[in-house]
C-alpha cells in the first residue's frame, strides 16, 4: 500500500510563489510517474503537472506552463511543485498522485495513489 502526504499550502497574495511537495511511502517509488491535480469548489479535478518516473521528462496544462515547474528527488521519495507568479485562479485544492507506470499523464484516472490534498488559497 502507498501513501502520499502534501505539504506547503497556504495563502499568498496574487504574483507570489509556493512550493508544494509531496512525500511517498509504500512500495517502489522511483519508477512511478507522478501527478499534481487541483480542484476548485464546484469545478472537475484538473491536471496541472506531471512528471516520468526518471524525472527527464515533464508535461503542463496550458495553464500553468511557464509558471509551475514539477521536479522529484527519488533520494527522498518527494516530489515537488514550484508555483510562481500566482494569480486567483490558481486558488485550489492541490493533490499529488502516483501511477504504476514510468510514462506520466494528464489523464486523473490512469493515476492509482492520492495524497488528501493541499489548500492553495492566491488573494487578489
Amino acid at each position: 500500500q502507498a501513501q502520499l502526504v502534501e505539504s506547503g499550502g497556504g495563502s499568498v497574495q496574487a504574483g507570489g510563489s509556493l512550493r508544494l511537495s509531496c512525500a511517498y511511502s509504500g512500495r517502489t517509488y522511483s519508477g512511478y510517474a507522478m501527478g499534481w491535480f487541483r480542484q476548485a469548489p464546484g469545478k472537475e479535478r484538473e491536471f496541472v503537472a506531471a512528471i516520468t518516473g526518471s524525472g527527464r521528462s515533464t508535461d503542463y496544462a496550458d495553464s500553468v506552463k511557464g509558471r509551475f515547474t514539477i521536479s522529484r528527488d527519488n533520494a527522498k521519495n518527494t516530489v515537488y511543485l514550484q508555483m510562481n507568479s500566482l494569480n486567483s485562479e490558481d486558488t485550489a485544492v492541490y493533490f499529488c498522485a502516483a501511477r504504476y507506470y514510468s510514462d506520466s499523464s494528464s489523464d486523473p484516472r490512469d493515476y492509482k495513489y492520492w495524497g488528501q490534498g493541499a489548500q492553495v488559497t492566491v488573494s487578489s
